[in-house]
């Protein structure tokens, strides 16, 4: 979810899901120097973003990431009302020409959401408006106002025909779910035209790696531990993208203790209750990667591991309510529990 204004804070900087580990104090083998990387932090999609990057033409690199951030931000906002997804979903349902940017993604929303049979819904936006997630007053809504508001969920109602764009009356298109992911694939493409061969971007929640550290060892990404502080494991990569989603990144307590979180199930509009506390997704590319951390969140452990069984192309960690870790094969020997960590592992084999 993309909101314009500074009010719309919805994930602490301390309650971000994945977290860089900076274990950089020495180059790998005695002698080596570390060139220092060039850094530039910035606020925008609602998150705080840092993006490191070492040799190639890094500080022009950096200056375009930062601009296409912008971009993309302004083309995405949900609430800005002069960007286009705004625009769209303000049209009267009316056909209206958006950029090859929002184009793009919004047409790899869609498959993703038909690939996914729906749990990831890209219309849920008035949904998750009902529940105050995209507010700073949060609420239960009635059942009788989640029944009338899924009437205009349903991505498949959603017309894009090259560069035009239909998002019919009543109904309301959000790219949160992806938009993060996409935009760092964007960022990634970038660097790598000026010859960056080595860097690590954190978007939020979402991690992006270009090849690995400069002494040729992996890039260590902490896994934060659902509902608690500190890190539950250890994750090495290189040249890949890490997204983790988890109700604990936004929720709210009711009076009577009862706990609703920011991801909802799309068939009953309400948090889903699928039995994982997380989901981390590794891949390739950033925007499938933030697309399956909440698909798959909602879908379950069992239905996940289906999913990844069919499709593949990705490597997942899965946290469930029993605090069982499910690793799939790809990641096994790049994960290290934390010490003290007393969490089972079962490693999901193909």
């Amino acid at each position: 979810m993309f909101y314009g204004g500074k009010g719309w804070i919805l994930k602490r900087w301390m309650g971000i899901s994945v977290a860089l580990l900076l274990l950089l104090s020495a180059a790998g083998c005695a002698g080596e120097v570390e060139v220092p990387g060039m850094e530039r932090s910035l606020f925008a999609m609602n998150t705080y973003m840092t993006f490191t990057v070492y040799g190639g033409e890094a500080e022009e690199a950096l200056e375009e990431a930062e601009q296409l951030i912008q971009k993309v931000e302004s083309l995405w906002s949900v609430t800005d009302e002069d960007s286009e997804i705004y625009q769209a979903n303000h049209s009267g349902g009316r056909p209206m020409t958006v950029s090859k940017e929002t184009a793009d993604l919004i047409s790899f929303a869609l498959e993703m959401a038909h690939e996914t049979d729906g749990a990831l819904e890209p219309t849920l936006y008035p949904v998750l408006t009902a529940w105050g997630f995209t507010t700073d007053s949060k609420q239960v809504p009635s059942r009788e106002q989640i029944t009338e508001l899924l009437q205009q969920v349903d991505y498949s109602r959603i017309q894009l025909e090259g560069n035009s764009l239909t998002v019919p009356e009543g109904m309301q298109l959000d790219l949160g779910a992806v938009g993060k992911g996409y935009a760092a694939d964007l960022v990634t493409e970038g660097l790598k035209k000026h010859h960056v061969e080595s860097a690590i971007l954190s978007l939020g929640g979402n991690i992006q790696a270009i090849g690995s550290r400069q002494d040729g060892t992996d890039w260590r990404i902490g896994i934060r531990a659902p509902w608690e502080d500190g890190n539950l494991g250890v994750l090495e990569i290189s040249d890949a993208a890490v997204v983790t989603s988890g109700g604990y990144e936004n929720y709210f307590e009711d009076e009577e203790g009862h706990i609703y979180w920011h991801i909802l199930d799309p068939s009953t509009g309400c948090p889903a209750d699928s039995g994982l506390q997380s989901v981390t997704i590794i891949g390739k590319e950033g925007r499938l990667c933030d697309a399956l951390s909440t698909a798959l969140f909602v879908m379950g452990d069992e239905k996940a591991e289906t999913y990844w069984r069919e499709t593949g192309g990705f490597d997942m960690l899965l946290v469930t309510d029993e605090n069982e870790i499910l690793l799939t094969e790809g990641i096994a020997d790049r994960f290290s529990l934390g010490d003290g960590r007393t969490e089972t592992i079962r490693v999901l084999h193909r």
